[in-house]
């Protein structure tokens, strides 16, 4: 039986530690139950060619998972641009740039990397989450050493899952959770309430309107209460 243990609109234990690597210029730890995924931002002062002469900065991502992530070890990946990894690492940089003005990240690129620890379903949502904590404090250094002159980050973002499993709608989902749900469904959202992105499937049979708005719902309360947890671990 799933959910002993939690409400359906409850979030697992959640913990942002921040500074966890010396080298960095952000970095943090995020702990999702047994999610835990390492996210390191480094600002680099060359732009992709493709910005050069423009008078915008970028702010990309990289994701992967480490070899003993998962129950069973899996190969290290050596292209880093196949399949699931290309998606998830796509979707963490559109989630990230869509709360920066990258005109006032001229002349600079933030990268955002994203080693997944250890596996337990929903690494991409932790990713995200953890990930923009990273940027807002390599964003920070930039400003406090007066290399930008504001802060380029126009408001929090973060992300969560959601599902339905046995015609019940879940937030948070754990891998057993997810491997099982009818419904697998992954929801970006500021803080304002705007939507980034959303991605949800039918597992199995097709679900209605009604299960999606009933979704979003859980999605909305969980990130809400993650953005707190965000702006926690930053000022801690």
């Amino acid at each position: 039986m799933l959910r002993q243990h939690r409400k359906k609109n409850e979030l697992r234990q959640i913990e942002i530690i921040k500074n966890v690597n010396l080298y960095a210029e952000g970095s943090c730890l995020i702990k999702c139950g047994n999610t835990h995924v390492l996210c390191t931002a480094t600002v680099d002062s060359k732009v992709p060619d493709w910005l050069k002469d423009s008078d915008k900065g970028w702010v990309t991502a990289e994701y992967s998972l480490l070899p003993r992530s998962t129950p069973t070890r899996i190969v290290r990946e050596k292209n880093l641009n196949a399949g699931r990894t290309q998606e998830i690492k796509r979707l963490i940089g559109r989630s990230l740039r869509a709360v920066v003005d990258l005109k006032k990240l001229k002349n600079f690129q933030i990268i955002v990397d994203c080693d997944v620890l250890q596996a337990d379903g929903g690494t991409r949502t932790a990713s995200i989450t953890g990930g923009f904590v990273a940027l807002y404090l390599a964003c920070q250094k930039l400003v406090a050493s007066g290399q930008l002159p504001r802060m380029p980050i126009n408001e929090f973002v973060a992300a969560v899952s959601c599902g339905i499993h046995d015609g019940q709608a879940l937030l948070d989902l754990d891998y057993e959770e997810d491997g099982t749900a009818d419904t697998d469904s992954n929801f970006v959202l500021t803080e304002s309430g705007q939507i980034v992105e959303i991605q949800a499937t039918a597992e199995g049979e097709p679900f209605d309107e009604q299960a999606f708005h009933e979704l979003l719902g859980l999605a909305r309360e969980g990130i809400s209460e993650l953005i707190d947890i965000q702006k926690k671990a930053i000022r801690g």
